[in-house]
């Protein structure tokens, strides 16, 4: 994702299990720093309700309850994080969920 010498945004990273307090806090902390908040979950909603190709192999990932792969999820974050929106840092809620997506990140 980052090469050497780029210039590394705040990133502030919630974790936790289901039912935690992760979205309420990240909304806070969306008000109070004026950072984006990027929820990995709504990003797959959204990516399911636009219909194509990636949304349909999503959503029968995830109506069969299995993970959907580090590499889809990874590229959707690292789009999003690229965005002019998030180069003075952002939060992050529900990535990375796995080693392999803290390694990319």
């Amino acid at each position: 994702m980052r090469q050497a010498g780029d210039a590394v945004p705040r990133a502030i990273i919630l974790f936790g299990p289901p039912g935690s307090g992760k979205g309420t806090q990240a909304q806070l902390l969306k008000e109070t720093l004026r950072a984006p908040h990027i929820s990995t979950g709504d990003m797959l909603r959204e990516r399911i309700a636009s219909g194509d190709s990636l949304g349909l192999q999503v959503k029968e990932l995830m109506q069969a309850g299995r993970l959907v792969p580090d590499e889809v999820v990874n590229q959707l974050v690292e789009d999003r994080i690229g965005s002019a929106d998030c180069a003075g840092g952002f939060i992050l809620d529900g990535y990375p969920r796995t080693i392999r997506q803290a390694e990319d990140l």
